[in-house]
């Protein structure tokens, strides 16, 4: 009984749809902000939910933390600053985040300046320090990823799109004419060693002398076979 086998389809397999370039920078930029500024908004949130007295200097613990009430309002201007800066695109919110960074890495060698001081106005201690230090990083590596590293991803909208380089001329010869032309190269060049070699020949083999390269030897050589104009 002969059984009939359907066909194997060879029609190719849809690929994953992939986003548009530099999607991926974008997002972690986007997200990024709006990830620290959640953490952030948290912290004043709750510093202002405690009733923290406004310019306290020994503060009160909110999440392992030292707080009092000028810090947990600027803890939540500061978030509201980055997910505005969120909302209004990623390239803003890359920026902001650099920013904001370098402000937080600041505030934390400010801060522990005066610690245990009457100038300690935010009320930091060694755990508000440590914060501000890995806030500042995180926000500094988010917003500089994709954008201001030596080796961009591919799909960085950051990275700057150069044109190819054009093409070297091959050194090796590619038709009837180059293979004929490096044939009477080398006749004319053996000509010119053991002394027998012709006017034309010698006058040639002077002309390659000028360049290096087998291309361009080939090219001068063919030069001399090119009609008059």
């Amino acid at each position: 009984m002969h059984l009939r086998t359907r066909p194997r389809s060879t029609a190719p397999v849809p690929e994953p749809h992939a986003g548009p370039p530099g999607s991926r920078v974008l997002s972690v930029h986007r997200l990024g902000a709006l990830g620290v500024a959640a953490v952030i908004l948290v912290f004043g949130l709750l510093g202002f939910a405690g009733g923290l007295a406004f310019f306290s200097t020994s503060g009160e613990q909110i999440l392992g933390m030292s707080s009092n009430g000028l810090l947990s309002t600027i803890s939540v201007v500061t978030a509201a600053v980055l997910v505005v800066a969120a909302l209004r695109g990623p390239r803003i919110a890359s920026t902001v985040m650099i920013a904001v960074g370098a402000l937080f890495i600041l505030s934390g060698l400010a801060n522990l300046a005066v610690l245990r001081t009457g100038l300690n106005v935010l009320a930091f201690e060694m755990s508000n320090v440590a914060f501000s230090a890995v806030a500042g990083l995180t926000l500094l590596l988010l917003g500089a990823y994709g954008r201001v590293t030596g080796n961009l991803p591919p799909d960085s909208p950051y990275a700057a799109h150069r044109e190819p380089p054009a093409p070297e001329p091959s050194e090796f010869p590619s038709t009837p004419a180059e293979f004929a032309a490096e044939r009477a190269m080398r006749e004319a060049e053996i000509a010119v060693v053991q002394h027998w070699a012709t006017a034309e020949q010698r006058r040639r083999v002077a002309a390659m002398a000028r360049v290096h390269s087998r291309a361009d030897r080939r090219r001068v050589w063919m030069e001399f076979d090119a009609p008059a104009g």
